[in-house]
């Protein structure tokens, strides 16, 4: 909804007769009833959305619900000697010159407005205050274009026209489509399903807003579907935190075995595939499924044991997650296997691997439909363990581990999804954080810690290495930042022979680690090679080839034990 200001803009536009820019609708393919007759398509506003939730709360006076979800009246207040509009405020209510609602106006005798005006401003003049409210009380009759957009037309068309008619150049999203599809349903109870879909991806991130939605959409609080969302009120687990798009993509593939949204809004109105013919039953029975994937989705006990079977996995916080696909075919991995009747315990151990997996090989990075509609296909037509031995023996290869993810990990970013699965499988193991005594890098992830450079990156900086070369994946560990600022700009010779130092006279201060069994453990925990003890700056590359192994040797044992 637009903000006060650009309603107020849109009203003044009208009023002095300038153009507003076209509606654009989409025309709903005719369908074929039970009983053979014809039912005329309805129209989806795509473009224009705005503009007329605006006239309604101007003109009407109607309320409408803003980007908070709360209901309001969007009140415009008109100058008739001016010619100005202005959103309603406390000073404008204190001043008779103002029209202090223009939705009274309109909707009322512009004949008993004028008197009445004129009544409070007596040294006004009477022609030109005629003139001005006349013109006001007619901007309901002032035209918008309306470009009407064949049924016959396909998503990826209808995608195109909107973006070169639409001068902001905003793209929609094919969710965004069905979105509309789903709400302009009322004989099946779209509007009531589109509701719910919006409602718990706000709820997932805003539990508060809960009270809300009680207050003041008591029919909706009425429905099922709210009795299904009611444990999000307490919930504040951010793990997985999906929008509209991600919901409706999940509900659908799970239930329907495809991706492509556009199949989804073919369906809502009652395509027949094979017929080419658009039938009343397919557009029911296709709302009826839709409706079962999203009770699915949002139902309580198998959202959280989705996310606790994600959490033993070691994704404890959203941030080791970079890929929302990856979690979304996770949990379509979890409702299928479920529906197929698979036992708990391989459900469990299958979705983490097949998100691992997904994460490891980038299968569903950029656009994921093609991807997902070819994976949902094969997990629902085959056993399950077969198409994962399939995937892992064509993609993670002794190849993979011993070649390409030594090449994957040659990078400075530290938001890799390589080195983010590193994190997760020591948060799996329950490593420490490096030279810590007693804290876990799950404790450092969640709270306490920041990844930290082993060759301190100002003493790299200081022997000219450039930015690309000291921020390395395999120069990152979490460490504790009090043992950060303790090792200081030291090269590693240097601070592991003072901690050595201190072990053989018990006397630790750089960390807590009080013996040399300890050390090596914290070591191997961390994946850093023992040679680091002995490196100075000449032996840096060699190092990072050295840990980079590691690190790759740790995370293969790391996905054959999930």
């Amino acid at each position: 909804m637009w903000d006060s200001s650009k309603v107020r803009d849109l009203m003044d536009s009208l009023y002095q007769g300038y153009p507003v820019g076209y509606l654009i609708a989409w025309k709903n393919p005719n369908v074929r009833l039970k009983d053979g007759m014809v039912s005329e398509g309805k129209k989806i506003l795509i473009d224009g959305q705005q503009r007329i939730t605006a006239l309604t709360a101007a003109i009407l006076g109607q309320y409408v619900v803003n980007s908070a979800y709360k209901r309001v009246k969007i009140k415009i207040s008109f100058h008739p000697v001016e010619e100005k509009f202005e959103v309603q405020n406390p000073a404008i209510l204190k001043d008779k010159t103002w029209l202090h609602d223009i939705s009274e106006v309109i909707n009322g005798s512009a004949l008993r407005i004028v008197r009445e005006y004129l009544k409070l401003n007596p040294e006004a003049n009477e022609e030109q205050i005629e003139r001005s409210i006349t013109n006001l009380v007619n901007i309901p009759k002032k035209q918008i274009g309306l470009i009407e957009l064949s049924s016959d037309l396909d998503i990826e068309t209808v995608t195109e026209i909107f973006i070169r008619i639409n001068s902001k150049g905003v793209v929609l999203s094919q969710a965004d489509f069905a979105m509309s599809k789903i709400a302009s349903n009322t004989e099946y109870g779209g509007n009531e399903l589109r509701k719910a879909i919006d409602y718990f991806c706000h709820l997932a991130v805003a539990p508060e807003f809960y009270t809300h939605i009680v207050d003041n959409d008591r029919e909706f609080a009425k429905t099922d579907f709210w009795g299904r969302m009611e444990w999000l009120k307490t919930e504040n687990d951010d793990l997985y935190n999906p929008d509209y798009s991600d919901l409706i993509r999940v509900a659908f593939t799970s239930q329907f075995n495809r991706d492509r949204l556009s199949d989804l809004v073919s369906l809502l109105s009652g395509r027949n595939f094979e017929t080419r013919t658009f039938e009343a039953c397919i557009a029911e029975k296709s709302f009826a499924r839709l409706k079962t994937g999203v009770n699915c989705f949002i139902n309580e006990t198998n959202f959280k044991r989705f996310l606790m079977i994600i959490k033993s996995a070691g994704f404890i916080s959203p941030k080791l997650i970079r890929s929302q696909n990856a979690l979304n075919f996770a949990y379509i991995v979890y409702l299928k296997l479920k529906e197929l009747n698979y036992p708990e315990t391989y459900i469990g151990r299958y979705v983490c691997r097949w998100l691992v997996y997904s994460i490891l090989t980038g299968r569903y990075s950029g656009s994921p439909e093609s991807a997902f509609d070819y994976d949902v296909k094969q997990i629902s037509d085959r056993l399950f363990e077969d198409v994962m031995k399939e995937r892992e023996e064509a993609e993670l290869s002794d190849a993979y581990w011993n070649a390409s993810l030594l090449q994957s990990l040659d990078t400075s970013v530290a938001s890799s999804p390589y080195f983010l699965i590193f994190l997760v499988s020591q948060v799996k193991a329950n490593d420490k954080g490096f030279l810590s005594k007693d804290i876990l890098v799950r404790d450092l992830i969640i709270q306490r810690g920041d990844i930290h450079h082993l060759f301190p990156r100002d003493y790299l900086k200081k022997n000219g290495l450039e930015r690309s070369k000291y921020n390395q994946i395999a120069n990152y560990v979490y460490m504790q930042s009090e043992i950060n600022i303790k090792i200081g700009n030291r090269p590693p010779k240097e601070y592991f022979g003072l901690i050595q130092s201190q072990i053989q006279n018990s006397n630790p201060q750089i960390s807590g680690i009080s013996t040399e069994t300890e050390l090596m453990e914290n070591l191997r925990m961390n994946c850093v090679p023992t040679e680091i003890m002995e490196t100075e700056l000449n032996d840096y590359q060699e190092f990072l080839a050295m840990r980079r192994k590691l690190i790759a040797k740790k995370i293969r044992e790391y996905y054959f034990t999930l």
